[in-house]
């Protein structure tokens, strides 16, 4: 069986970023992913809005650099839950997030525009205790080193 999600939308709201008893970062957030086709009685632009949820340093990623109107790839899974309740049994389906990424800025110029050369952050890629790599050496490479050029 297979169950895979990739999501490509805008933040609906700023990350609210929480913390569970024992400590892990948490965050539940609303991905709003545009349609690639309208219904014949839609008026404009049309869009899905699909919760999500992530966990530990997706989650504390997304509360450092993510805001209102972002553009987040999301790769992860769907889960469903249910819970008791006011008004009877309340089922939830959302996205699981394995993996998050940053790739514009609400108040960046390009805007709608993925730039291979200016890529943002991933989650995979922020640890808080990560070493500064800007005194590593760089490596000093001709073309007649490379083997196919």
């Amino acid at each position: 069986m297979i169950n895979r999600v990739i999501l490509v939308g805008r933040l609906v709201r700023d990350i609210e970023l929480r913390k569970t008893t024992s400590g892990i970062s948490t965050t539940t957030f609303t991905l709003a992913c545009d349609r690639r086709f309208q219904s014949r009685d839609a008026q404009g632009p049309t869009a899905d809005f699909i919760q999500c949820v992530a966990w530990r340093q997706s989650a504390d990623f997304l509360g450092q650099y993510a805001r209102k109107g972002a553009v987040v790839a999301v790769d992860g899974h769907i889960t469903t839950r249910n819970y008791e309740g006011q008004n009877g049994r309340v089922y939830v389906t959302e996205v699981t997030c394995e993996n998050v990424r940053l790739i514009s800025s609400s108040n960046s110029t390009q805007r709608d525009s993925y730039q291979p050369g200016n890529d943002m952050p991933m989650a995979n890629d922020y640890h808080a205790d990560s070493d500064d790599f800007s005194n590593t050496p760089s490596l000093d490479i001709s073309s007649d080193d490379l083997p196919f050029y």
